[in-house]
């Protein structure tokens, strides 16, 4: 009667054990996708927002070197109140003088313009830095977007991992509830000793230790899940099929040395560093420029009042500046060299990532194969020694160690499957294709152009440009 009993409680733990088989099942279609999580991270994140900030800042460099190479208009104004005070003749006598006074309020405006006209290409040099810059700003945005989006999958795969985990635990409970209840039963007919009914116990404490810790990962997960995707999970629904990468390691690092943002930001700031040696070597040279000027002055009063225009052509240069211009020089050339060795190093850490990261995914494909296998094993390891112990060939001592054994081996299972992703999509960003556009994430795509065009030529604030400019930024105030 015993046995019968105890082989029952044997089939609900096993049924019980195979809920977690479950766990990498679909769930509903109105679940949380890992697309809705990398669109929300895409639109939510305020780094994001920080660096676009950055870029147009950026953009707004090329208009303010621009200006350099453009007329500059200015006036001026004044009031002026003149008087003068003045005695004449008399004499030693006494005789009186001749006294005289005059008080004159006079003003005049001037309006003076100025157009630089030749400087041996130095604006137009820090110009073409200015947009080499811009460019490089905005592949420092297509990394950061690369960042923020990998960010979104580990969050994304770390909740799924956490609730998985929680349902094991949870599982492990019911079963170990099931193996106490089975164990003194067995007591109480004298088939096991107080000591098997202790360990059974003891068991079922530390489950319960363990299935509170995994809920604590859960909270903490789902925290990093708002931070990193802009707002709480919901239910996630299982992940779609691992993304396509490079099949070779070799082709992977000739990708991410062409297209990787990185490379190609460090590649901008040495073309910028270059144009600015340039610039700073043609501030050294003659500047042409042409200035005219145009002036009226009034009389209140008086009828009196003046017109005067001017214009002229102006050569000069600076011979001789405390040695500043020579340092400048120098300066850009140490700046040059710099972001050439730095360009060296970049390279080298993108093809070292992109080893890093095939060969994480690779580790995790091992680590898939192998936890199946050891589940299996586990799951007949478990089911035998369960049946031998209703046979009393068997202690619970066993037992319990061999569904701990089980319990670890789906944990690993379950922390495998999640984290293939996390290490295909790290591929994805060491090759610098983890972006919206390579992603075609149903977003709308940032365009960088478009602040670049409104700004580039320093548009009037009154004119049609700038209105529409003012528009543009009062929009990205409001968000």
């Amino acid at each position: 009667m015993t046995i019968t009993k105890t082989k029952g409680a044997l089939r609900n733990m096993i049924a019980a054990s195979c809920i977690g088989f479950g766990l990498l099942a679909p769930v509903s279609a109105t679940s949380e996708t890992l697309a809705d999580a990398l669109v929300g991270a895409y639109n939510n994140s305020g780094l994001l927002d920080q660096n676009r900030a950055v870029l147009r800042a950026a953009d707004e460099d090329v208009a303010i070197a621009k200006s350099a190479l453009k007329p500059v208009v200015r006036w001026t104004g004044d009031l002026t109140q003149n008087f003068n005070r003045t005695i004449s003749g008399g004499s030693a006598f006494a005789l009186p003088g001749t006294r005289t006074s005059t008080d004159q309020l006079t003003t005049s405006i001037n309006l003076i313009a100025s157009l630089l006209v030749y400087d041996f290409g130095a604006s137009r040099f820090s110009v073409e830095a200015a947009k080499e810059t811009v460019l490089a700003t905005r592949e420092t945005l297509v990394s950061i977007e690369q960042q923020i989006l990998l960010r979104a999958v580990d969050a994304y795969m770390g909740v799924i991992q956490a609730e998985q985990i929680v349902s094991l635990r949870e599982n492990n409970m019911r079963l170990l509830t099931q193996e106490l209840r089975a164990a003194r039963d067995r007591f109480e007919v004298g088939e096991v000793t107080r000591t098997d009914v202790a360990l059974a116990e003891a068991q079922l404490a530390q489950a319960r230790s363990g299935l509170a810790g995994a809920q604590g990962d859960l909270i903490s997960a789902k925290a990093y899940y708002k931070v990193a995707v802009g707002r709480a999970p919901g239910r996630l629904s299982r992940p779609p099929s691992l993304p396509r990468v490079s099949s070779t390691i070799a082709a992977a690092k000739g990708l991410a040395v062409r297209s990787h943002p990185d490379i190609k930001a460090v590649q901008h700031q040495v073309a910028a560093a270059d144009l600015l040696i340039r610039s700073s070597q043609a501030q050294m040279e003659p500047q042409v420029s042409v200035q005219g000027s145009f002036g009226l002055t009034e009389t209140f009063d008086s009828q009196a009042s003046s017109r005067n225009g001017s214009v002229s052509l102006q050569v000069g240069q600076t011979l001789y500046q405390g040695g500043a211009l020579s340092s400048a020089v120098r300066k850009n050339r140490a700046q040059r060299d710099a972001q050439r060795g730095n360009l060296h190093v970049v390279v080298k850490d993108v093809e070292r990532a992109v080893s890093d990261a095939y060969a994480g995914l690779a580790s995790a494909r091992a680590q898939i194969q192998a936890s199946e296998r050891q589940v299996r094993a586990a799951e007949i390891a478990f089911q035998g020694i369960r049946e031998e112990a209703a046979l009393g060939a068997r202690t619970t001592l066993d037992v319990l160690d061999a569904e701990q054994s089980l319990l670890d081996a789906r944990s690993s299972s379950v922390t495998a499957q999640t984290q293939i992703y996390v290490a295909a999509y790290s591929v994805l960003q060491a090759t610098g294709q983890l972006t919206a556009r390579d992603l075609k994430l149903p977003v709308q795509i940032y365009d960088p152009s478009a602040y670049y065009n409104l700004v580039k030529d320093g548009p009037a604030k009154f004119s049609k440009e700038g209105k529409q400019l003012d528009r543009v930024l009062r929009a990205l105030q409001k968000d």
